[in-house]
């Protein structure tokens, strides 16, 4: 027996802190993190060829080639808007998709992949996600990145 119990004292472990680590502090999610795992998840669908309308491919492969003009961090997020508050995001996203596929079999794909992703990452809840197809790809189409004159 010890000292504590013979003099009838009760001894008890006080917790430090005050609570679950959960509710000791605030996170908050950027909107390019939620566009970066947005973009990669609809990239990984079967039937996406690229992301983003012409123009912005071009200009992004352009920007690629040139030192310093961002690498390729940009081309993650491209086609990706975000909007994203406390407990919510909702993405809006452009694809290309390749000739010979149901575009709604590609649309449904991405949309789950994407929200399968975002959710399991940052824990916020997908409210929407709308899908833009702006092209096509066609068999027999050359690329679209233009010849870079810069070596």
């Amino acid at each position: 027996m010890t000292d504590s119990e013979r003099s009838g004292e009760s001894t008890s472990i006080t917790k430090r802190g005050g609570g679950a680590a959960a509710v000791r502090g605030k996170t908050t999610i950027a909107d390019g993190v939620v566009e970066k795992i947005a973009g990669m998840a609809a990239r990984d669908v079967v039937g996406v060829h690229a992301m983003g309308s012409g123009l912005s491919r071009t200009l992004g492969a352009v920007r690629d080639r040139v030192p310093g003009g961002g690498g390729g961090k940009a081309g993650v997020t491209r086609g990706v808007k975000a909007e994203v508050g406390e407990v919510q995001t909702a993405l809006d996203l452009e694809i290309v998709v390749d000739y010979g596929v149901s575009i709604a079999d590609v649309a449904g794909a991405v949309r789950e992949n994407v929200i399968t992703a975002v959710e399991r990452m940052t824990g916020l809840e997908v409210v929407e996600v709308n899908i833009a197809v702006s092209d096509v790809k066609l068999p027999d189409d050359e690329e679209d990145e233009p010849e870079s004159r810069l070596q």
